[in-house]
């Protein structure tokens, strides 16, 4: 992760920051990141996750196809070890 420091900040948006961020329940700095997150992110960017829901959904799996999923091993890979 990065550190970004701003200077200079009118005092009138830093506190515009610090309502907007305590009506969402989070820290001024989180709020930030959420503003600079939103602004850089191409527009019509589907995630990953995302995306695998909606081929769930559209696959319309019974539940017993759902079950197989919810039992599955979930103990973390191991890393690849070439020595």
């Amino acid at each position: 992760m990065a550190t970004l420091t701003v200077r200079n900040l009118p005092e009138e948006v830093h506190r515009g920051l610090r309502v907007r961020a305590a009506h969402r329940g989070r820290s001024t700095e989180a709020e930030v990141r959420a503003i600079l997150e939103e602004a850089v992110r191409p527009e019509g960017r589907v995630r990953l996750g995302s995306l695998l829901a909606e081929v769930g959904r559209q696959a319309a799996l019974t539940d017993e196809e759902w079950a197989v999923f919810a039992a599955r091993d979930a103990t973390p890979a191991q890393p690849v070890s070439f020595e």
